[in-house]
């Protein structure tokens, strides 16, 4: 596929969590289809690349951290187009431990708080924060990465699921309330992916065990359950984000758009 296939001509898109995993992707995405990216992520250094990008110091769940980027960016280049929402965790917890062989893959309220500040607190501080010049704007776009399991629940990742089901929630009232003000909010909500660095075997451990499978039984065939029969790609979720802030999807707002290859357990 070419990687340069929407002219996004110039407009200025914050990226949160751009540096690893998907949001890596995106950012590259981004920059093949003529987009200034700021990467907004805790592991970086303030700074502009020869890639085109810049990068910002960002605690998505800290305000005074969250505002600093955006003003960041506005100061750089005059405005905001739009803000991908990517930075997200998930450690896969049980609500209860019944074998009570592994207590610490039970939720805990430090897990629980975890991933609702990360994947709900961060979303809210950063679309609150680039609201705030998009009204002014009359323009923008949010586009907030959710997850299929925010949609049909996973086992193991009740509080992930939750926290993406909120988000997608947040996607609907936010576009009812902004939708008059020229501002566009979207969710994509990916299913099965090709691995990123983010699946340690740490985190494989953890899902194995509240699924109560051995990790080697975590790599199955996929094309028994998604209709495609294969993962999706990381690119393939990019280009949608790059649609999603593109001009050419400028009546879609609203809704959440599941990625996921017809995998769905309706």
């Amino acid at each position: 596929m070419n990687t340069s296939w929407i002219d996004l001509n110039q407009k200025i898109v914050i990226v949160t969590g751009g540096n690893s995993g998907i949001g890596k992707h995106i950012v590259q995405r981004l920059l093949d289809n003529n987009a200034n990216v700021v990467v907004a992520d805790l592991n970086v250094e303030n700074g502009e690349h020869e890639n085109g990008s810049y990068t910002v110091k960002c605690d998505v769940t800290n305000k005074e951290s969250v505002e600093a980027m955006v003003n960041y960016t506005v100061e750089q280049f005059g405005r905001v187009d739009a803000l991908v929402n990517n930075a997200g965790v998930n450690l896969p917890r049980l609500l209860v431990d019944v074998k009570g062989e592994q207590p610490k893959y039970e939720l805990d309220e430090s897990d629980f708080d975890f991933m609702t500040g990360v994947n709900v607190k961060g979303p809210f501080l950063c679309a609150q924060a680039v609201s705030r010049h998009m009204v002014k704007q009359e323009s923008g776009v949010i586009v907030n990465m959710t997850s299929e399991a925010g949609m049909e629940g996973s086992s193991g990742q009740s509080c992930y699921s939750a926290t993406k089901g909120a988000l997608n929630g947040l996607t609907r009232s936010w576009a009812k309330e902004l939708g008059k003000y020229n501002i566009r909010v979207v969710g994509v909500a990916p299913g099965i992916n090709e691995k990123t660095g983010l699946t340690t075997d740490s985190y494989n451990e953890a899902l194995a065990y509240t699924r109560n499978v051995g990790v080697e039984e975590l790599g199955t065939n996929y094309a028994t359950s998604i209709p495609l029969g294969r993962v999706g790609q990381l690119d393939e979720i990019a280009d949608l984000a790059n649609y999603l802030v593109s001009d050419h999807s400028s009546y879609i707002t609203g809704t959440t758009i599941n990625i996921s290859g017809g995998k769905s357990r309706g």
